[in-house]
């Protein structure tokens, strides 16, 4: 076996525990994990041991089941944000090419959107940046998105100590009010945030995902509501289009050996 097939047959069963999580806590079977990849059993065994020597997979000594070691996942945590930066530059720079206004990439810190990456167009450059300053998520198009996988306690418990306080003519009255509007969002796909956040600023967001399937971070344009509310269609087909590049990006393993 080449170098170059036992490095995608380990990766194959990497992505594996990552789209299959194990039912039980313990991790998997060598027999649960060759029968999810139709490979044969021995085959799927040596590869299993590879991964534990690699220190990839831990084995539980009374069960023989395998689960990811936590060094596997501290490491794809930091390829994670790597490339979320990277990539997300380019996300970023193909939003602001298709609307014309400013992009944004934000991610959730307690119970704020902060936004980590930007794009401006040229004719909007002279615009202050945004980059590491937060805003508070239950007004924020960011904040609603980065929450679409939050069921209510989990979103009650973001929002615990917030206040909701009135920026704008449409901001969200009470925590119910930012639900129904969460919901709304989850049901087209992507967020639209008109007046809440300041008079006069419309934004769209859409999520992004990991390697986990996990939200990451959104995918944001921002600009004046005369010029991005006629445009909603267009605005919303670029962020969903560029946060679904930028989630495949992230779940690629094209690059991988590139961040070693």
């Amino acid at each position: 076996m080449t170098t170059d097939s036992s490095l995608k047959r380990g990766l194959a069963v990497l992505r594996l525990f990552a789209q299959h999580p194990p039912r039980d806590p313990r991790g998997h079977t060598a027999a649960e994990v060759a029968a999810l990849l139709g490979r044969e059993r021995s085959q799927v065994s040596r590869i299993l041991r590879s991964l534990e020597a690699a220190r990839f997979l831990r084995r539980d000594s009374a069960s023989l089941r395998y689960s990811v070691a936590w060094e596997l996942y501290a490491r794809a945590q930091q390829i994670t944000e790597a490339r979320l930066r990277r990539d997300g530059r380019t996300a970023l720079e193909g939003v602001a090419a298709d609307t014309g206004e400013c992009a944004y990439l934000g991610v959730l810190r307690g119970a704020s959107s902060v936004t980590i990456l930007e794009s401006m167009p040229p004719s909007l450059s002279s615009f202050v940046s945004w980059v590491g300053r937060g805003y508070p998520a239950y007004c924020s198009d960011a904040g609603q998105a980065l929450l679409f996988d939050a069921d209510r306690a989990e979103v009650a418990a973001v929002l615990s100590r917030t206040a909701f306080v009135r920026h704008g003519p449409n901001t969200p009255a009470d925590m119910d009010d930012f639900l129904a509007r969460l919901d709304a969002a989850r049901a087209r796909g992507y967020s639209v945030v008109d007046q809440e956040a300041e008079p006069g600023l419309y934004s769209l967001a859409a999520p992004v995902r990991d390697f986990r399937g996990e939200i990451v971070a959104a995918v944001q344009v921002v600009g004046p509501r005369r010029r991005l509310e006629p445009a909603t269609a267009a605005c919303a087909d670029s962020v969903v289009r560029w946060s679904d590049w930028l989630t495949a990006a992230l779940r690629s393993t094209e690059h991988a050996a590139e961040q070693d």
